[in-house]
């Protein structure tokens, strides 16, 4: 369900815009997105699973929110994060 550290790094290293970015909003998104794949997979299996779906509404609501705030500041890096990890909006 929660992705390894050396997944996480290697998420963070493809979508750091500069050496150390962690904490930018579009790392943020890329590591969410990962998080909500992995649980999507896990529903498929385990769909009586209610608690962690409501851990998977809350991380999807997290990333609409740093996805609204990316909108609101450069339209062409919010376009490019919805092509890239295939967001549907």
């Amino acid at each position: 369900m929660s992705i390894t550290a050396e997944r996480k790094a290697e998420v963070i290293k493809t979508s750091a815009t500069k050496a150390g970015d962690t904490g930018s909003p579009e790392v943020q998104v890329a590591i969410l997105s990962e998080r909500i794949t992995n649980l999507t997979a896990h529903f498929k299996t385990h769909t009586k699973d209610n608690h962690s779906r409501r851990g998977l509404l809350k991380l999807v609501s997290t990333r609409r929110s740093l996805l609204d705030y990316i909108k609101k500041k450069d339209e062409a890096r919010y376009k490019a994060l919805l092509e890239k990890h295939n967001i549907r909006r």
